[in-house]
């Protein structure tokens, strides 16, 4: 598909719509739909912004590329004045007192949001039923999951209610549901979108990311929410992606992991339509490696440890004194207990509870610093593959998606399913999900700052599968 952010920009430019009309019919299908991807719509906003982007066309001025394009924020994002739930119970009333540097750029440069979007409560969750707004449907089948935790924001694209969608990804909170909902997602390489303004679940795996049904889209939105921010130490500054770097690929190898396909646990058909995508690619004249890589239970259990210790941390800071809805008890520990137990979903609260196991004392050295050592191991092995090739390609899941209720009664399960995502994750890799060569797409994979390769190469596959 062609950039719908061009398309709709000409429209604008050239009065065949109005930005106003345009804003009113989006929030129309956000609140018609049925597919439980919308928190809450920010109507006064949004045509408060379309007024003067109409204002500005009527005048005769120029506007901006992204000036007057509507777009969706994933609830777990700082917006001023608007409520920021992150689809908990102990946040639903919970109004942002500031806004998130990536969402603040994307202001700046006039795009209009019109949502806070569903997902997994704090970003909890590979299928986003873990909310109090009622589980995402897919928007291919609404049988199975929207996918999580980014499940609203992905679902919302690919049904254009929004043209574009900012989403969060940890280990896959972005990829995963792009796959399932058959968009583009990236998790850009750690550190090149400030985290200022956005809930934080596990820091050092955290990453702001863009969802578009084209790449092309994504490209323009990444560009715009880049760079270095003095309110975030692990920003950098990164140079931009131009539209002429993405036209010709000069990725000459790539590899894929071994053990990912002959894995037990993969779908008999993701694996027959991987293998087929491999041998178009060769048939283009690029050379193919298998490469070793640590087992994916292994990455699992390693990116839990981590995530769940820096989530027991994270989430300590809500115990309904400073932020939330708070719940008195006899005493103030009780009130704290009360207020943590009552409001936290099961999956948070199974999540705090290991990572406080993980922390503890006496299990730190043998758990914690173990899985510290693990993701250096794992970061060693990324560094040595990207001698050998330049880019990675692997199946975004090892399954389809799964019907709604079934992950919930199966955490063990729901936590597998991100086995092809976390590995990245914990290299702080850029990672983009394209919708082709399997039925939940494929993951492009390069070394940490070449974002601007891995997009070459989604557009080099885009037109040989």
């Amino acid at each position: 598909m062609d950039s719908q952010i061009k398309k709709i920009h000409q429209q604008l430019v050239s009065k065949q719509i109005s930005c106003t009309a345009l804003v009113q019919e989006k929030l129309d299908l956000l609140k018609q739909n049925e597919y439980n991807s919308v928190n809450s719509t920010l109507d006064s906003m949004a045509l408060e912004l379309a007024a003067k982007v109409d204002a500005k066309i009527a005048k005769g001025e120029s506007i901006g590329l992204l000036e007057g394009i509507p777009f969706g924020i994933k609830d777990v994002y700082m917006v001023q004045g608007t409520y920021t739930t992150a689809s908990s119970e102990l946040l639903k009333n919970y109004k942002a007192p500031y806004t998130a540097t990536a969402i603040q750029k994307l202001l700046d440069a006039g795009a209009i949001p019109l949502v806070k979007e569903n997902c997994d409560s704090f970003g909890h969750g590979s299928s986003s039923e873990n909310t109090i707004f009622g589980a995402v449907k897919n928007a291919i089948n609404p049988e199975l999951v929207g996918g999580g935790s980014s499940g609203g924001s992905a679902v919302n694209v690919a049904k254009e209610y929004t043209v574009f969608s900012i989403g969060g990804d940890t280990g896959g909170s972005i990829r995963q549901p792009a796959g399932y909902n058959h968009i583009y997602g990236l998790k850009p390489s750690y550190g090149r979108i400030s985290r200022y303004g956005l809930m934080a679940y596990a820091s050092s795996t955290d990453c702001v990311g863009p969802l578009a049904k084209s790449i092309e889209d994504i490209r323009i939105v990444l560009n715009v929410m880049s760079g270095k921010d003095p309110k975030d130490q692990t920003s950098v500054a990164s140079s931009e992606i131009t539209e002429e770097a993405l036209a010709n690929s000069s990725v000459k190898t790539i590899g894929y992991f071994k053990n990912f396909i002959d894995s037990e646990a993969i779908d008999a058909q993701i694996k027959a339509d991987f293998l087929a995508a491999i041998e178009k690619i060769k048939a283009k004249g690029i050379e193919v490696k298998e490469l070793d890589f640590f087992k994916s239970d292994i990455l699992v259990s390693t990116y839990y440890t981590l995530a769940m210790a820096e989530t027991a941390s994270n989430l300590s800071r809500l115990d309904g004194t400073n932020y939330g809805n708070r719940i008195e008890g006899e005493n103030l520990i009780d009130s704290y207990a009360v207020t943590r137990s009552e409001n936290f979903s099961e999956e948070t609260k199974r999540r705090i509870v290991g990572g406080n196991q993980v922390l503890s004392q006496g299990f730190s050295d043998e758990i914690y610093l173990k899985g510290l050592a693990l993701r250096d191991q794992i970061s060693e092995n990324f560094s040595k593959d990207f001698e050998e090739v330049d880019i990675v390609l692997s199946p975004v899941t090892p399954s389809t998606p799964p019907k709604i209720g079934d992950s919930l009664k199966d955490p063990l399960a729901m936590y597998l399913s991100d086995a092809y995502t976390v590995g990245f994750s914990l290299g702080q890799l850029p990672t983009l999900t394209v919708p082709q060569g399997t039925s939940t797409g494929l993951q492009i994979t390069a070394a940490k700052n070449n974002d601007e390769l891995v997009m070459q190469f989604a557009n080099f596959l885009k037109d040989i599968l």
